[in-house]
């Protein structure tokens, strides 16, 4: 599993899903190690035209989660550990490659951020709305981060021109200076997080690789937006969404093999 999806996983079965949980909030599918309950398998064929599973929906295990919660049910994450200590779950490699992991990427964010909120609009309470608006935001945190990457590329630029000589520096104000140190506050919290997580579920050499690798995680993150933007928007003048298969690799699990 790559690095990139270490750090996204790690984060939500750590402490997202747990968080959702305990909000009350639905509970996300990851398609892969859930159980239903069959009354609640019944419900959803009811209340769809195609089955539990809605085969138009780019992302259909994230969808019947909130669809459950819809149908005023509940969803339950449950984390285990093995004899040995290791975390019970089924375990497969994320993709390796730039552009793999790009097009991985941009199915979730057109199928949960951009699809997703034409497809499941608005239910529940503050607290599933809070959930929803921080499930769709990728597309915009892809922009905001696209847009302060450039600014700190001009802002390396002028600085560099004023120790030549070509320019001068504006000082900023005490309310700018404020806020850069707040948010370069935020930036250390969210390095600390992704080290704790990561490092919990997959071990602390890991967990320090995911603080140096986050801008490699943030490049994946703006080219996906933006191919799933351009997807989404054809969308809007009838071209169909397409479903990019997943290239599946799973560790070996023969006995005595590398895992």
């Amino acid at each position: 599993m790559s690095n990139y999806a270490n750090v996204q996983f790690g984060e939500s079965h750590g402490k997202y899903l747990t968080i959702r949980e305990a909000m009350g909030a639905s509970v996300p599918s990851a398609g892969v190690a859930c159980a239903f309950e069959r009354q609640t398998l019944e419900s959803l064929v009811n209340h769809s035209q195609g089955g539990p599973f809605d085969p138009g929906s780019l992302t259909e295990d994230y969808e019947v989660g909130l669809r459950i919660s819809n149908m005023g049910g509940r969803g339950v994450f449950v984390r285990m550990r093995d004899e040995k200590g290791e975390l019970v779950a089924t375990r497969e490699y994320f993709p390796d490659s730039i552009q793999a992991a790009v097009k991985q990427k941009a199915r979730w964010i057109v199928g949960i951020s951009l699809a997703g909120w034409d497809r499941m609009g608005w239910h529940g309470g503050i607290a599933e709305w809070w959930m929803r608006i921080r499930d769709r935001r990728a597309a915009l945190a892809a922009f905001v981060l696209f847009m302060a990457y450039l600014a700190l590329l001009l802002w390396g630029v002028l600085l560099t021109a004023a120790l030549l000589g070509l320019g001068t520096t504006q000082l900023s104000s005490p309310v700018i200076e404020g806020l850069l140190w707040l948010n370069f506050g935020f930036m250390i919290w969210r390095m600390a997080m992704r080290f704790i997580f990561v490092g919990l579920a997959y071990g602390w050499a890991y967990g320090l690789g995911a603080i140096f690798r986050t801008i490699i995680a943030n490049i994946i993150s703006m080219m996906a937006a933006r191919r799933a933007v351009m997807a989404y928007l054809k969308s809007l003048v009838g071209k169909p969404l397409v479903w990019d298969k997943t290239q599946h690799r799973f560790p070996q699990t023969e006995a005595g093999a590398p895992r």
